[in-house]
């Protein structure tokens, strides 16, 4: 019964997207597809894979217990303050954080969380910004 549910509900937010893409205002400099196309390539896929689930359902699933929810809600709720953040206390700082509760969450050691939120950070930062030249939060240090 849960794919079931999942799947109408797939497909409802299929069709929102759906619906919020014709909100799209289009420029008359545009690529040939439009900015429109890729939107609409999501939804239709999020709803051909909702169909699937409501009518080809696998078996129930185990439900984990209430402290492995427990332990997937804060992790929702860094990524959460994360966003946040990330504005504020910039794009090095946040992702390290976030980085580090996450290694920490996925069985590293703390200095192991300590080290990979360090190295993740700073090598996305590098790759983003010197590499590919995107501009990313400046925090209040400049990084």
């Amino acid at each position: 019964m849960s794919d079931r549910i999942f799947g109408a509900a797939t497909i409802v937010l299929s069709l929102l997207m759906v619906w919020a893409t014709g909100l799209i205002e289009e420029s008359f400099i545009q690529d040939p597809l439009g900015p429109k196309a890729f939107p609409l390539v999501i939804a239709g896929v999020m709803g051909m894979s909702g169909l699937v689930m409501i009518f080809k359902p696998d078996a129930e699933p185990h439900w984990p217990g209430m402290v492995k929810l427990a332990e997937l809600a804060a992790t929702v709720g860094v990524f959460v303050v994360y966003a946040q953040t990330l504005p504020v206390a910039g794009f090095v700082l946040s992702t390290a954080v976030a980085s580090a509760f996450l290694v920490w969450r996925l069985g590293g050691t703390t200095r192991q969380a300590l080290m990979g939120g360090f190295f993740i950070s700073v090598g996305i930062y590098a790759l983003f910004q010197h590499v590919l030249g995107l501009n990313l939060a400046k925090g209040p240090w400049g990084f």
